[in-house]
């Protein structure tokens, strides 16, 4: 890891204080192969590119696409995640986590207190991470928490 200065530090720190947490899907592809994947010229990916980048729907820099929250929203994406806590049997341990960072989710950790890992996921996926949970041995309780809204 590259040691910083003052000064960058500083700007991450105003950075980090200033802005908002946002959900984003980021690809990283050169456009040239993004036109090709769909089918039309590279001049016509950039229209495209463009009028969704205006909206706000996407952000571009060389070789990624992020596609915003905005972006995210107008398919049904909305990025009110849930929470799923576990409890899991402390013999099992070691393989259910290895079967945890196989699931489509935002976020897991293991944590101290009545519970034993917090798994974040969108909204959208939380039936199908408790379904594929419940085949996992070793789990042996989970709850479940949706989002309403984000206060700040």
């Amino acid at each position: 890891m590259e040691t910083l200065t003052r000064r960058p530090i500083q700007l991450l720190k105003t950075l980090y204080e200033k802005g908002r947490f946002s959900s984003t899907c980021t690809l990283n592809v050169k456009q040239e192969e993004l036109a090709k994947q769909l089918g039309i010229s590279r001049q016509a990916l950039n229209v495209h590119l463009r009028k969704l980048r205006n909206i706000g729907y996407i952000r571009t820099g060389r070789g990624f696409i992020d596609i915003t929250e905005k972006g995210l929203n107008a398919l049904g994406i909305f990025s009110s995640p849930a929470f799923i806590f576990l409890k899991v049997s402390p013999l099992k341990r070691i393989y259910a986590y290895e079967k945890i960072k196989e699931l489509p989710v935002q976020g897991a950790f293991r944590i101290a207190g009545d519970v034993d890992a917090l798994l974040i996921v969108e909204r959208e996926k939380l039936d199908e991470t408790l379904k594929r949970l419940s085949s996992i041995e070793g789990i042996q309780d989970t709850k479940s928490y949706v989002t309403i809204e984000t206060i700040k």
